[in-house]
């Protein structure tokens, strides 16, 4: 589930091992590129870590990192191993 603060959607996904989240990371570009926003994230082996704003915004949370969010989570449902953290 997203959590959402004053600045930020923030999310977390844990995977069987490096190659599944990095193989996920890679399809969650190609959604990034094609709605022409890009989310920093962090990986950590198994971990990925999403934090979504729109810069163009102040900072702050908007449409568009929702439907990031939203893109995110369909290509998540792609790699059933994931827990969300």
């Amino acid at each position: 589930m997203w959590t959402e603060t004053a600045n930020s959607l923030c999310r977390s996904f844990r995977f069987a091992d490096f190659k599944t989240a990095f193989a996920f990371l890679t399809d969650v570009a190609a959604e990034a590129e094609r709605l022409d926003h890009h989310p920093w994230f962090s990986n950590e082996y198994n971990v990925v870590e999403f934090r979504l704003r729109t810069h163009d915004a102040g900072n702050t949370v908007t449409r568009r990192d929702h439907r990031l969010a939203a893109a995110i989570d369909a290509v998540a449902a792609r790699y059933g191993g994931l827990l969300n953290e």
